[in-house]
């Protein structure tokens, strides 16, 4: 008989979360991790919060868009976790119940930084929330990408430079938040790794981008090998 959902869901797989303030490199190096892990054999599915469906990504276009900067921080909230109550349903809880490996762009953490450190709503309703829209799934591993707000910032704004097409590429309505944001975030971050050394590891990001992977694929690997994948 199939188990109830409990803290991963019945998944047999694992199920690793990558996290950070803007300009980390969160997206290059979960793209590298994939390569390395598909290298190894495994199968591996990328995605990302908000998206990673196509409802999601609906709502990613709503949330991350520059005119709706009057977007009350309730409503931003519940968005999130719209797009991640979808997600889990649609893809996270499949893939982990077939054995695979499932690699994401943000989870439930960052709602705990962006919505409850950096614009302070309640702590306890986002864990309330959290805890609806992951359907008891939660990482095994986190993998927190950590850096000064302002050169993660120097890196988006490095990013962005020009689109494929030539045409200068604009920040999101989050990226362009207050130095004063940003900080409260990555504090956000650094108390919740604080409070789960068990699960969250936090890598340097300043360094080379090749350090950094090798030291992300050690966590990973060491993992899959604990639990015989």
């Amino acid at each position: 008989m199939e188990e109830e959902a409990g803290s991963r869901g019945s998944a047999r797989g694992v199920f690793i979360t990558f996290e950070g303030i803007e300009g980390t490199g969160k997206t290059t190096q979960m793209i590298r991790t994939e390569g390395a892990l598909q290298g190894r054999g495994h199968c591996v599915m990328r995605t990302r919060e908000p998206g990673g469906t196509r409802i999601g990504e609906r709502i990613r276009e709503v949330l991350l868009a520059r005119e709706h900067g009057d977007m009350a921080p309730v409503t931003e909230l519940f968005l999130y976790e719209a797009c991640r109550a979808q997600l889990v349903r649609e893809s996270i809880r499949a893939q982990l119940r077939q054995g695979g490996v499932v690699l994401c762009d943000r989870f439930s953490d960052a709602t705990v930084a962006y919505q409850g450190f950096g614009r302070g709503l309640d702590l306890g309703l986002i864990e309330t929330l959290n805890r609806t829209a992951t359907d008891g799934i939660e990482p095994d591993l986190t993998l927190l990408l950590d850096c000064p707000v302002e050169q993660g910032l120097a890196r988006v704004h490095h990013s962005l430079g020009a689109g494929t097409d030539g045409r200068h590429l604009e920040m999101d309505r989050l990226e362009i938040e207050t130095r004063s944001f940003h900080e409260r975030v990555r504090q956000g971050y650094l108390e919740i790794a604080s409070g789960n050394p068990h699960r969250v590891r936090v890598v340097d990001a300043r360094g080379d981008v090749d350090r950094v992977h090798e030291e992300i694929l050690g966590h990973v690997v060491r993992l899959l090998q604990e639990r015989g994948l």
